[in-house]
């Protein structure tokens, strides 16, 4: 089980003469940051909105919307008319002395703290009902799309494993044809600076040994291998939160991938080496976007 880190549910219920929308959506983001756009008179449930989120929504970059909406014209919003002429005169005055034409005053004050409010001091036990149902419907939405893109991301990123692990099998028959490349370049260098019969062949051969000992690529196919096994593992289990640890698992087959670009010294075994690196930063890119 995989849960993407981006998701969206809504739910909107009538209470009386109101309808109550709840929104939430998730983007990503390494910690778990919760942002809350709902009206003024529910500033004091904000507490207790922050813990049902933090309950129940994994990490991620996390924004609450609560809307309510009256069937009467909104009779329950007012204009705060001596802090709206407060502002205007100081903006009014700041924009003479700074020469700024400013045609959209009214609607920026508007959209300054208190000067749109609403009458309402509290809000009803059978509102806040209603609300809470709303926000469980609306998070149960949000889970099922983080579940469905979960899933897709869970789908492409075992390909992408079979992949390099299908890269990695190819490179096993160009092994013995590197060594004999090796050898033959080696040897056809020292015939060229020393000549062919200065070459000491027994000691030639101690050197090709040591040689081949420090480009084996063995040992990294094999960890390789184990790292994209563990991978599929974590996969499999049914914890929700696992992007971080399968973050580490590809940084440790980014490693190994590298180590075999390295010691490759073969053009063969550097086009899947390529292979494998493309494939991983897709993984990467995934798993980034897991929670």
């Amino acid at each position: 089980m995989l849960l993407s880190m981006t998701g969206y549910g809504r739910e909107t219920l009538p209470y009386k003469d109101k309808t109550i929308t709840v929104e939430i959506r998730s983007l990503n983001s390494k910690f778990t940051d919760v942002r809350l756009k709902i009206p003024q008179n529910f500033k004091e449930k904000e507490t207790e909105l922050r813990r049902i989120i933090a309950d129940r929504v994994e990490r991620g970059k996390i924004e609450l919307s609560i809307d309510v909406k009256s069937h009467q014209g909104d009779d329950e919003y007012g204009l705060n008319h001596a802090l709206f002429k407060k502002y205007y005169r100081e903006l009014s005055k700041l924009s003479d002395e700074l020469g700024m034409h400013t045609p959209d005053m009214l609607q920026a004050i508007l959209r300054l703290p208190n000067v749109v409010a609403t009458d309402a001091e509290e809000i009803e036990e059978e509102e806040w009902a209603v609300v809470l149902r709303a926000m469980d419907s609306a998070i149960n939405g949000f889970d099922k799309f983080r579940l469905a893109e979960g899933n897709a991301m869970e789908e492409d990123m075992r390909t992408r494993v079979k992949l390099i692990r299908e890269y990695q099998s190819q490179i096993d028959p160009h092994e013995g044809e590197r060594v004999t490349r090796l050898r033959q370049r080696l040897h056809q260098n020292l015939e060229e600076y020393l000549g062919k019969e200065k070459i000491d062949e027994n000691r030639f051969e101690q050197e090709i040994l040591f040689y081949l000992e420090k480009i084996d690529i063995t040992e990294e196919k094999v960890r390789l291998e184990q790292h994209c096994l563990y991978f599929l593992e974590e996969l499999d289990k049914q914890e929700k939160q696992k992007g971080r640890k399968l973050s580490f698992i590809t940084q440790e087959m980014g490693r190994e991938i590298n180590t075999l670009g390295a010691k490759a010294y073969s053009s063969d075994i550097q086009r899947f080496v390529v292979g494998m690196k493309d494939e991983l930063e897709k993984i990467k890119e995934q798993v980034a976007n897991s929670v």
